[in-house]
């Protein structure tokens, strides 16, 4: 394939890692770069192709997060939380992914045939922006915030319900859990840990099924096309979720929010302005 149909698959991992895990919307911002900008689908031949890339990159973002967080995965599954009553267990994660997980499966293929646009992706990234901002207001109420290890299984479930607002594509799975769990007491590395464990299991069984739906999709002259994508997606997942844990209780959600609704607006006098991306 030519260089320039391969870096766009390059670009498109690099904001599949950078996104996966900021709470600023994976999902949105492949909507936006490529429906306006890169336009994969002619690229690969069919919007079908193109959607199984998506589901490829983001498989190398979840690698990503397992790899940082494989000690933690190796301590809940060998059962040693399950016998402490003040450490993060697996029950934990399996409650949190039950309502998201009942409701993808329940609404997936509307999900697909109806929320993905460009429209729907704006309104996903402004709602969830003031989510944010309303979780951060909250937090400095909070004298003493708990961490991820004195997480109760009422917070889990709560976590595990506002996640389904992340099945609107642009409001963000780690926007909407971190800021369900800062609004549920957790101080917001917590509450991240939490988010990014959590989206491990979740992520890989959706991406799977899809992946499975959608295998017919994969052509082998394409096969350097999703491997650059997926190993791009690996790197820079690594890189943004060291670097997300690192600032993210010095930062918090606003800074974070501001950027959705600069996004929003630029992004809306684009399309609905200048109608770019519009057609495709």
């Amino acid at each position: 394939m030519e260089f320039f149909i391969l870096l766009k698959a390059i670009i498109l991992g690099i904001v599949e890692g950078l996104t996966e895990f900021a709470p600023v919307s994976s999902t949105g911002h492949q909507i936006l770069v490529d429906d306006m900008w890169l336009h994969s689908a002619q690229v690969l031949g069919s919007k079908e192709s193109a959607n199984t890339f998506k589901i490829v990159i983001q498989l190398g973002s979840i690698l990503a997060a397992a790899w940082i967080f494989r000690h933690r995965f190796v301590d809940m599954l060998s059962f040693k939380a399950e016998r402490s009553e003040r450490r993060l267990k697996l029950s934990h994660i399996i409650i949190g992914l039950l309502p998201a997980g009942i409701a993808g499966l329940l609404f997936d293929d509307f999900i697909d045939e109806h929320l993905f646009s460009v429209p729907t992706v704006l309104v996903g990234l402004a709602l969830g922006a003031i989510l944010m901002i309303v979780a951060d207001i909250y937090a400095k109420k909070v004298q003493h915030p708990q961490t991820v290890d004195s997480i109760t299984y009422r917070q889990a479930f709560i976590i595990g319900l506002v996640q389904i607002l992340a099945l609107w594509p642009g409001f963000s799975r780690s926007g909407s859990t971190i800021s369900a769990g800062v609004l549920t007491k957790l101080d917001h590395k917590a509450a991240s840990d939490f988010t990014f464990m959590m989206a491990v299991p979740i992520m890989a069984a959706a991406s799977a099924k899809s992946l499975i739906s959608n295998y017919q999709y994969i052509h082998a002259d394409q096969t350097w096309f999703y491997i650059l994508g997926f190993i791009f997606a690996f790197i820079f997942g690594i890189l943004s979720i060291k670097l997300f844990l690192d600032l993210i209780n010095r930062v918090k959600l606003i800074p974070f929010a501001i950027y959705r609704l600069v996004l929003v607006a630029i992004i809306a006098v684009l399309y609905f302005g200048f109608g770019i991306g519009k057609g495709i």
